[in-house]
């Protein structure tokens, strides 16, 4: 049951780590406001879902207020910043996760919210030998279908090979004609889709408080490790670290209490990078003199 429940959760993180792995890949910058993204997601699902919206609409409608949002946000605070120093580009991010914040609290309050009635059962069923909760089986499959849906879009679309070749070659991506600026537009709507619908799954599990973003932060340990600029390590990595917080949550919570669970990702994340500091699958820099 631990292996199972890390493993739907970890798919979950995925998706949430596409948006941290896009928007790094396409200009370098470390967003830390995806934590925030995350949580308007959640909040704003449960809202559509509490005026008689169905959970599948929600979702749809969540996605089309991230495309929003996510544009809005890079035309008003990033758009300016392009060429700017990278670590100017991620302090604003910082105000931004604020700002969001604030936004949030005035308009949601802090207390926490479910959906009601409830979109999944919370009872277990068996495959075999596996027992498996309801609501975090259809999360996870919900989870992976948004990821396919998205690496289909960066692979077989005109708009996502623009975005590739920006991230692997921006002044080759230029010269051929690819609008840097519709790039950075279009890696920030994502992310914000990405992790809304992330927020909205974690939100439908544990219901919708503000630890939701805390949970959005948790992803960067599946980030790191798998590669920052990975798509594929986003997979490999928010599974690993769904496992490994449920592991600690098992094992570890009766030696350690007081959050091993919430702790732990980062404690491996730091040892692990001892050993492979660009993770699994990042791009590791070759410099010749």
């Amino acid at each position: 049951m631990t292996l199972t429940t890390g493993i739907m959760v970890g798919g979950i993180y995925a998706l949430v780590a596409l948006g941290w792995v896009l928007i790094y890949k396409c200009s370098g910058v470390l967003n830390l406001a995806m934590g925030e993204l995350t949580l308007i997601g959640a909040y704003v699902t449960i809202s559509f879902y509490s005026w008689g919206v169905p959970f599948v609409l929600s979702i749809l409608c969540t996605l089309l207020v991230g495309i929003i949002l996510g544009i809005l946000v890079e035309r008003i605070f990033l758009d300016k910043l392009i060429g700017e120093p990278i670590l100017a580009v991620i302090m604003v991010t910082v105000g931004i996760s604020y700002f969001f914040k604030g936004i949030i609290e005035f308009i949601w309050g802090t207390d926490i919210r479910v959906f009601t009635p409830p979109v999944f059962s919370l009872k277990p069923f068996s495959i075999g030998f596996l027992k498996i909760s309801t609501v975090y089986f259809w999360s996870f499959v919900l989870a992976i279908v948004l990821f396919l849906v998205f690496v289909a879009f960066f692979k077989y679309t005109r708009w996502g090979l623009s975005m590739q070749a920006t991230a692997d070659d921006e002044t080759a991506a230029l010269s051929l004609g690819v609008s840097a600026r519709f790039v950075y537009a279009a890696s920030w709507a994502i992310a914000f889709m990405s992790a809304g619908v992330g927020g909205a799954l974690l939100g439908n599990i544990n219901g919708v408080t503000v630890s939701v973003g805390y949970l959005g932060l948790l992803v960067l340990p599946a980030v790191v490790l798998g590669g920052l600029n990975s798509v594929p390590g986003a997979i490999v990595g928010g599974l690993l670290i769904g496992v490994l917080q449920n592991f600690a949550g098992t094992y570890l919570d009766a030696y350690f209490p007081g959050g091993v669970k919430d702790v732990f990702p980062f404690a491996f994340m730091t040892v692990f990078l001892l050993f492979m500091p660009y993770g699994i699958w990042g791009w590791v820099k070759i410099e010749r003199m």
